[in-house]
C-alpha cells in the first residue's frame, strides 16, 4: 500500500456513450499526522444538511416524482436512465459557471429540490462559495448530489486541470466536509483512484464515515473544468449500502463532465 502525504488546504465546500475509461488506480492511506478538524469546532453552517435552513424553493426543475417518468433509458445499461444536466437545470448551467455533467440513475429514484440558500442562485455568475448542484434519492438505496465549488478557492491557477490542484489526497482534504455534510477524519479515506476519460482526469473515493450526516458509506469523484470543480457523492446507510452498493457505484463510475 503506497502511503502519501496529505496537506490540508482551505476547506470548501458529452454525450452519452461515453468512451470506456482506462483506470489507473493506487490505493493510499492519510499521513496519520494530518491535522484532523475537531468536531466540537466545526461550524454548523458547513453542514449540506443543516436543519436550520429554510427549505425554500429551488430554481431548479426538481420533481418529486420517478426519474424513470421522464429521463431517457441508459444505452449503457438498460436498467438505469440517464441524465444530463442543461441549462434549464440549475443556475450555474444558466451562467456558465458548470460545464454540462451526466450519469446513469436507476429509474425509481427521485430528484428532490435544493434549498435556494445552498443552490448558488443568490450568487451567481460570481460566486465566492460552493453551493449544491443536483440531488437525488431513494429510501432504500440512498442518495447522491453534485456539488461545485469555485476554482478559486483552491488554487489561484485560472483553469487549472484537477492534477495542478494537487493530490487526491489533497484535494479530499479540502473538499470532505462536503462528501460528508460535516467532518471528514484522515482515517475515514479507505481508498483513493486516478481515473482518466480522454483529457480529463478524475479523482475517485471511497470513504467509511460513521459520523457522516450524509451516511455511514460514501463514493465520491471530483474533476476540475474551466473555473469550477465538480464533485459528485454517493451516499448510503448501513442498511442501504448492503443492498445497492453496487448501483452507487455504477453511478459514481459513470459521472462525467
Amino acid at each position: 500500500m503506497a502511503t502519501s502525504r496529505a496537506s490540508t488546504i482551505t476547506p470548501i465546500f458529452s454525450t452519452q456513450n461515453p468512451p470506456k475509461p482506462a483506470h489507473s488506480t493506487h490505493r493510499t492511506s492519510i499521513d496519520p499526522t494530518f491535522n484532523r478538524p475537531n468536531r466540537r469546532d466545526f461550524l454548523g453552517g458547513l453542514s449540506l444538511s443543516a436543519p436550520l435552513l429554510l427549505n425554500l424553493p429551488s430554481p431548479s426543475l426538481a420533481r418529486e416524482v420517478d426519474v424513470g417518468s421522464y429521463l431517457p433509458q441508459s444505452t449503457l445499461d438498460p436498467s438505469f436512465v440517464f441524465f444530463k444536466a442543461s441549462t434549464k437545470d440549475t443556475p450555474a448551467l444558466r451562467a456558465g459557471n458548470v460545464m454540462p455533467y451526466q450519469f446513469i440513475i436507476p429509474p425509481t429514484w427521485k430528484q428532490t429540490r435544493v434549498a435556494n440558500i445552498l443552490s448558488g442562485n443568490y450568487c451567481q455568475p460570481k460566486c465566492a462559495e460552493p453551493w449544491i448542484e443536483v440531488k437525488f434519492e431513494d429510501d432504500k438505496q440512498g442518495k447522491i448530489q453534485v456539488v461545485a465549488s469555485p476554482l478559486i478557492r483552491l488554487t489561484n491557477k485560472p483553469n487549472a486541470t484537477i492534477e495542478e490542484i494537487g493530490t487526491p489526497e489533497k484535494l479530499i482534504a479540502s473538499l470532505g466536509p462536503f462528501v460528508t455534510g460535516n467532518t471528514l477524519d484522515p482515517d475515514e479515506l479507505v481508498e483513493t483512484s486516478i481515473e482518466k476519460r480522454g483529457d480529463q482526469t478524475y479523482y475517485k473515493y471511497v470513504l467509511e464515515t460513521p459520523f457522516a450526516l450524509t451516511g455511514a458509506h460514501n463514493l465520491a469523484k471530483a474533476t476540475s473544468k474551466g473555473n469550477t470543480v465538480i464533485l459528485f457523492v454517493a451516499s448510503a446507510s448501513d442498511k442501504q449500502w448492503q443492498a445497492s452498493r453496487k448501483t452507487l457505484e455504477a453511478m459514481i463510475d459513470s459521472f462525467q463532465v
